[in-house]
């Protein structure tokens, strides 16, 4: 074979093998030559970058700066489950300690249809115009079954998502109760370290959610639709004792004079409940967040009532015993991770789950063998 012929073999993508035939690596095409070709370059892998762990101190400079991508990112880290990242998310936490509990702290819960990302979009936006820096944490209910969560929040709240002194951080309920992430209360101290004078909490409105966010707002705010005759049958008394105000919603058009009939009937169920805030008298309003109308009024209201609780001391109080109600959450928490997470209580479980549930054994016995194991493998005595 001369010079030619073989640079002619190499550049078709054939090496001649001994039988004179043309031959081809396994892993190229049988569809011709493009295919072989194509096939003979595949394209390099790419290179994975892992992103530098940031220093305390960076994340402590970056949220007192008000860098959002910062801010975000120490969002994550405490949501980490994690043990080092635990770590540092508390010694963050620790540092920026001081420059929190500046805020108003307010809770928006609504039955479904009643408007919520609508009415937030519009009332963050105004506040946002009124000089205001606003976070909202909306919390997206995590499914049973997939552990997703869809986080739509900012898809659904593009207008507040792009303003310059607006922050929304959609975050999974992670399963907690009622739908509220177990690091909200931290996600809060970090926005308020990085300047955010008004915190909205949104529920996903599912019954026991609304005592918690209740355990952690300054003022707590229902969200309601026209047709109060019906949804008074169905409302819990409960709930309608943990608000201090209540705004019938989509209050425009038709729909306006039934809003205004709506309102009636709830002050006047109000008028015979205790209120949820001693000193403060809960009300009902009316708005359009489509049309902005009554948006205003109901920031005046909330002002209104931040002024009456400071000058009786109720909103230091509220906040004090809020702290304490957090102890006492983060104590059961640590307990119950440090359970489930120890080798025997893994072990002996899943027998134990068995005998309960092929009625074999008592859930009450299954219980006391479970702990007993459990203070066993402590070395406690039992």
């Amino acid at each position: 074979m001369n010079g030619e012929e073989k640079r002619r073999e190499q550049e078709s993508g054939q090496s001649a093998a001994s039988d004179g035939q043309p031959r081809r690596p396994e892993w190229a095409g049988d569809n011709g030559l493009s295919s072989y070709v194509q096939a003979e370059r595949p394209p390099a892998p790419k290179r994975v970058v892992r992103r530098k762990e940031r220093s305390v101190e960076e994340y402590v400079q970056g949220v007192l700066a008000g860098d959002r991508t910062i801010l975000a990112q120490a969002i994550t880290l405490v949501e980490s489950n994690a043990s080092r990242h635990m770590d540092l998310a508390q010694q963050v936490l620790n540092e920026l300690l001081p420059h929190v509990g500046r805020s108003i702290r307010i809770g928006i819960t609504g039955v479904p249809g009643a408007g919520k990302s609508t009415f937030i979009e519009a009332f963050g936006t105004f506040l946002c115009e009124q000089g205001h820096r606003v976070a909202v944490l909306a919390v997206d209910p995590t499914s049973s079954l997939t552990g997703g969560s869809i986080l739509g929040d900012k898809t659904r709240m593009e207008e507040l998502a792009r303003h310059p002194h607006a922050f929304i951080r959609p975050s999974p309920s992670g399963g907690a109760l009622g739908g509220v992430h177990r690091k909200t209360r931290e996600t809060m101290m970090l926005c308020e370290a990085a300047g955010y004078d008004i915190i909205l909490v949104e529920t996903v409105g599912v019954g026991q959610s609304e005592f918690v966010v209740r355990g952690m707002v300054d003022f707590f705010l229902l969200l309601a639709l026209t047709g109060a005759g019906d949804e008074l049958q169905g409302m819990k008394r409960g709930i309608m004792e943990l608000v201090d105000a209540i705004v019938i919603n989509k209050a425009d058009g038709d729909n306006k004079e039934k809003a205004r009939m709506a309102q009636n009937e709830y002050n006047q169920f109000l008028h015979y409940l205790r209120p949820a805030t001693p000193g403060w008298e809960t009300k009902a309003y009316t708005c359009s967040a489509l049309l902005g109308e009554g948006i205003a009024d109901m920031w005046r209201v909330i002002q209104a009532f931040v002024e009456t609780t400071k000058r009786s001391g109720v909103f230091f109080d509220r906040r004090r015993q809020q702290q304490k109600d957090w102890m006492h959450a983060m104590i059961k928490e640590y307990i119950e991770t440090r359970f489930f997470a120890d080798p025997i209580v893994k072990e002996k479980l899943p027998m134990l789950e068995n005998s309960v549930i092929s009625g074999a054994k008592p859930v009450t016995a299954a219980v006391r063998e479970l702990i007993e194991a459990y203070e066993r493998s402590l070395g406690g005595e039992v």
